[in-house]
């Protein structure tokens, strides 16, 4: 079997794919960015607490939620509806291609499948070039 996801997994991952840094955006939200520069563009942000996010089972905000982007509404609708894993959605992110996860419920998933989600949100960001030459590479294609 897999090995679980960890939180330390997001980092790990994140930093491990090509021209990737780690910064902020909405202000002051630590976020992983692509390209590396002014241009980057998030995948990955961690959220902060807010009304617009609450656990409908308690009542309070969540405190440990992760932003991560998908490819589109269909990738969406597949993580979302999928109540073997752990993401979700509310209605501030109606029309925005993401998902919600709380790190806390990470170790819900594999590792592998973790990765997955963050390479394709570090591809739906990423420009086109970086990306095909990223899956050349995994792919052992030599073309350049």
């Amino acid at each position: 079997m897999a090995r679980r996801a960890t939180p330390e997994d997001v980092d790990a991952i994140c930093s491990s794919l090509p021209e990737v840094e780690f910064g902020v955006s909405w202000g002051d939200r630590p976020t992983y960015k692509v390209p590396r520069g002014p241009k980057g563009r998030g995948f990955v942000l961690y959220r902060a607490p807010h009304k617009s996010a609450v656990d409908p089972a308690t009542g309070e905000l969540y405190e440990d939620l992760l932003v991560i982007v998908v490819p589109d509404a269909h990738a969406k609708a597949a993580l979302v509806e999928d109540t073997s894993i752990p993401f979700f959605t509310i209605p501030h992110f109606d029309g925005y291609n993401g998902v919600l996860v709380q790190r806390s419920r990470l170790g819900e998933i594999d590792r592998d499948q973790l990765e997955e989600i963050l390479i394709e949100a570090w591809a739906a960001r990423a420009p086109k070039k970086l990306v095909e030459a990223f899956f050349d590479a995994r792919r052992g294609d030599s073309r350049s």
